[in-house]
């Protein structure tokens, strides 16, 4: 149940093979735990513009915390002091981010980044190498606390290699898995692990 509940916080709305991805689970219990934690009022599921899918509700949120506490245990130190170390690096890719999608004028400090500067994108693209080679360690210190870490590093690097490859929307882009998509979900695992907000 934990595992199911918080991957439905993290994608935020997601179909039962999305959520079964996000932890490799087997589909049958996935299926079965969305039926128990949308009869606890956890879940809901609904449609719109031909999709459908399902999202957390506020007590499915408080239960999923509490799911959550319960499994850091006494780790809450060793993730603590990672996420001391994940906030600069934080800043780092949202400026990255920013970059990507502005790049100011003399007349226009909010111009849109057209992206016809070579040396300007190359410069964005090299700050998301740093934060690849960051986030390696960073996983691994994760990850022997909590095995579900496991992925993001690997995800990361993944979305870096589609971009340079030539596919510009592995940077930002909120519907593919983005540097800056598996960047927020890392950050929203640490936020829900620790109990803190935004």
């Amino acid at each position: 149940m934990l595992l199911v509940l918080h991957a439905v916080r993290l994608l935020g709305f997601a179909d039962e093979p999305q959520i079964a991805q996000r932890f490799d689970l087997p589909h049958p219990k996935v299926a079965d735990a969305l039926r128990t934690a949308e009869a606890h009022g956890w879940v809901t599921h609904s449609s719109f513009a031909g999709t459908s899918g399902w999202s957390l509700t506020d007590t499915g949120r408080t239960e999923n915390e509490r799911l959550l506490t319960t499994e850091l245990g006494e780790g809450a130190n060793p993730v603590r002091q990672v996420y001391d170390d994940f906030l600069p690096l934080n800043a780092l890719l949202q400026q990255a981010c920013t970059d990507w999608q502005l790049r100011p004028s003399t007349t226009d400090p909010l111009a849109p980044n057209d992206h016809s500067d070579p040396a300007w994108d190359a410069g964005v693209l090299h700050e998301l190498a740093v934060l690849d080679r960051a986030l390696g360690p960073i996983t691994a210190r994760l990850v022997a606390v909590l095995p579900r870490f496991r992925d993001y590093d690997t995800r990361f690097s993944a979305a870096l290699k589609r971009v340079t490859a030539g596919e510009p929307a592995y940077v930002d882009r909120s519907d593919v898995d983005s540097c800056h998509r598996v960047w927020f979900e890392l950050h929203e695992d640490l936020l829900a692990t620790l109990g803190l907000h935004r």
